[in-house]
């Protein structure tokens, strides 16, 4: 039996009719088009389907997608135009932080997650905080590397430039 919820997805309410066992990663991809939200191993393991819920990181392959009527669903594509989406874009450019960018939607958005919730991040920060989110081709040493780039990057800006009240 096919349900109707209510979301906002990228800013945009929408309204669509799901089956009680689609993923939110199915809804995304197939229905929304919204591709950047990649699936890996569907058990919520490798973080390659990363979106943010709520304002929160969250796995779209293993969120029900009937069971977040009424929530906020952010994108990779949801933060085009995000001011460190475009400082981490650009730090995984620059120090080679992705290899065949499988692994990337979901890195970009876990780490856009960890920079905004803390000022300054050591190596060992930006290891743990990344934890979830597996990568078969770099190594971490440039991942981490783009991490720490952007995280300096952004903590040198000003608060109207961040969006930060001091």
């Amino acid at each position: 039996m096919k349900t109707e919820v209510s979301l906002t997805i990228n800013g945009k309410r929408r309204k669509v009719v799901v089956e009680p066992r689609q993923s939110l990663a199915d809804l995304l991809r197939e229905e929304m088009r919204l591709t950047a939200t990649h699936l890996g191993c569907e058990h919520g393991v490798c973080g390659a389907c990363t979106i943010l819920l709520n304002g929160e990181p969250a796995r779209a392959c293993i969120t029900l997608a009937i069971a977040i009527d009424g929530s906020e669903v952010r994108t990779l594509e949801g933060l085009q135009g995000d001011p460190l989406m475009g400082v981490l874009k650009d730090a995984f450019h620059d120090k080679h932080g992705l290899q065949c960018g499988f692994c990337t939607p979901g890195m970009l958005i876990s780490s856009h997650d960890l920079i905004t919730r803390h000022q300054k991040l050591s190596e060992q920060d930006i290891r743990t905080g990344m934890s979830g989110n597996l990568c078969r081709c770099t190594g971490y040493q440039g991942i981490v590397r783009s991490i720490k780039a952007a995280a300096d990057a952004w903590a040198e800006r000003s608060p109207a430039d961040t969006g930060k009240q001091q």
